[in-house]
């Protein structure tokens, strides 16, 4: 059974920085392609960014300079560091694993991932 467990989430001052952690179990973890995803109240899906097998990495234009993703094949985890965090960056967070039958390229949208975590809460305050 595959499960995604996320971790780091909390409470932050804007500019502020927080690891999100996604430690994955029942899949082999350089089979797949790593994403992060958010989800702010009343608001869709929203990719973050993603890593593949190959170290390949994307990121929404949104957090480009301020986040970085790592993945430690070791550990079959994924990690998003997040620097200069913004109030709108306050939203539930969402690990996902992605199949990539390998393959580099990384899906920005929910319906390319398999899997999925139960997500962590970040708020960011003013």
């Amino acid at each position: 059974q595959v499960q995604l467990a996320e971790s780091g989430g909390g409470l932050v001052q804007a500019g502020g920085s927080l690891r999100l952690s996604c430690a994955a179990s029942g899949l082999t973890f350089t089979y797949y392609v790593m994403g992060w995803f958010r989800q702010a109240p009343g608001k869709e899906r929203e990719f973050v960014s993603g890593i593949s097998w190959s170290g390949a990495m994307n990121y929404a234009d949104f957090v480009k300079g301020r986040f970085t993703i790592f993945r430690d094949d070791a550990k079959n985890t994924v990690y998003l560091q997040m620097n200069s965090l913004k109030p709108e960056d306050t939203a539930v967070y969402y690990c996902a694993a992605a199949r990539s039958f390998g393959s580099s390229l990384i899906g920005r949208v929910v319906e390319n991932y398999n899997y999925w975590g139960q997500g962590t809460q970040v708020t960011v305050s003013s």
